[in-house]
């Protein structure tokens, strides 16, 4: 028991977490401050920012702030050296960032679409692009992605969103590979909570208490542990009070013909074999299913 401790507690691991001064970000520092965590808290207006990092002050932990859009890559490396220059390392990563741009395909415009990725893919690819080398020299990190049900499995009216968390599974598992080999997991969790980017779906009602974004941080702070070293290029979420593990697309089922098909003989055989195994298309009962646009 006392060497499992060992391994999770993160006293002298330093975490910069983007979008951390507010709701789900909040939350995830706050866990990995209890862990025994060094914060840096990224966040791209002051407002949000400084009350986030006095009050973690106020509670004892070691916490600074930058401000930083992370769609900027010369932003997000003038922050990374920064978290160096002030605790001389950067052991943890969790790239939380995020905006939601809600329309149908219909009705969406290019800067809806754009504002997104950026924020949501490109930012992710900033903060590990300018990361990854300083734990790379130091043959260990720890990098948790922020991705979302609404990509791996679609959600009304979000193209742009599951677009950009779609991309950030398959960039987690490019990274597991690449940087694996230098004490680096690359892992990826879809959380769930109310929270300012989630509001609307109450329409103004009392969310359930399983929707407490408070309830995330425990699974994401373990992935930032020495702990978790055997984990390593996985998607992980939350369900009510359950934590989930995806899995990702394979072959489940195999249509064979020597020498090939016809698209005749493609119809033909298609539902009795093919057909038996397709999955379901969204994330379930939701307020937006079933809606027109």
């Amino acid at each position: 028991m006392t060497e499992l401790k060992q391994l999770f507690d993160l006293t002298g691991q330093v975490a910069l977490v983007t979008g951390g001064s507010r709701g789900l970000g909040q939350e995830i520092a706050e866990g990995l401050a209890e862990a025994g965590a060094s914060l840096m808290l990224l966040a791209r207006r002051e407002q949000w920012l400084s009350p986030a990092v006095e009050a973690m002050q106020q509670r004892g932990f070691r916490c600074a702030g930058a401000l930083c859009d992370v769609a900027k890559p010369a932003e997000v490396e003038a922050v990374v050296s920064q978290t160096v220059a002030t605790y001389g390392q950067i052991d943890i990563l969790v790239n939380n960032a995020g905006i939601v741009r809600d329309r149908t395909i219909v009705k969406m415009d290019e800067s809806d679409y754009d504002a997104v990725i950026a924020v949501h893919q490109k930012g992710t690819f900033n903060t590990v692009r300018h990361a990854a080398p300083i734990m790379k020299d130091a043959g260990y990190g720890r990098i948790v992605n922020i991705t979302s049900s609404a990509g791996l499995r679609g959600n009304f009216g979000q193209t742009n969103y599951g677009a950009a968390k779609a991309a950030i599974m398959g960039m987690t598992f490019v990274w597991a590979l690449e940087l694996g080999r230098y004490g680096i997991t690359v892992n990826a969790m879809a959380p769930a909570g109310f929270t300012r980017m989630t509001e609307n779906l109450y329409a103004g009602a009392e969310p359930p208490a399983d929707q407490d974004p408070a309830l995330n941080a425990p699974l994401i702070a373990f992935l930032a542990s020495e702990g978790a070293s055997y984990v390593n290029g996985q998607v992980l979420g939350r369900t009510g009070f359950a934590y989930t593990l995806f899995q990702t697309p394979r072959q489940i089922a195999t249509m064979w013909c020597d020498g090939g098909w016809t698209p005749q003989q493609v119809s033909e055989h298609f539902h009795e074999v093919l057909g038996q195994h397709l999955q379901p298309v969204g994330m379930g009962d939701h307020p937006l299913l079933g809606k027109k646009d």
